[in-house]
């Protein structure tokens, strides 16, 4: 993915966010199934938040930003703030 996908694919993830939101508000879904999905996306978001970084600092170092690769959940869920 580049980073206009990258991106979209974030924005697209956000929209999703306030979607199901706004289902469970008005009651098309469950507490649970909310639940479920926003992690989900939280997780992905993290990925592709992750992804964008590694991108951009290869571009910073010269590097090809093409080489960096979405790092798995269990790595950028770990990461410290």
């Amino acid at each position: 993915m580049d980073e206009q996908q990258i991106l979209g694919r974030i924005t697209a993830m956000v929209d999703e966010e306030r979607a199901l939101r706004e289902a469970l508000t008005s009651g098309r879904i469950d507490n649970d199934t909310e639940h479920r999905r926003l992690g989900d996306i939280e997780r992905e978001l993290d990925q592709c938040w992750d992804l964008l970084r590694r991108r951009r600092a290869k571009t910073e170092f010269g590097e090809n930003p093409d080489e960096a690769r979405v790092s798995p959940v269990s790595q950028v869920e770990n990461y410290l703030e």
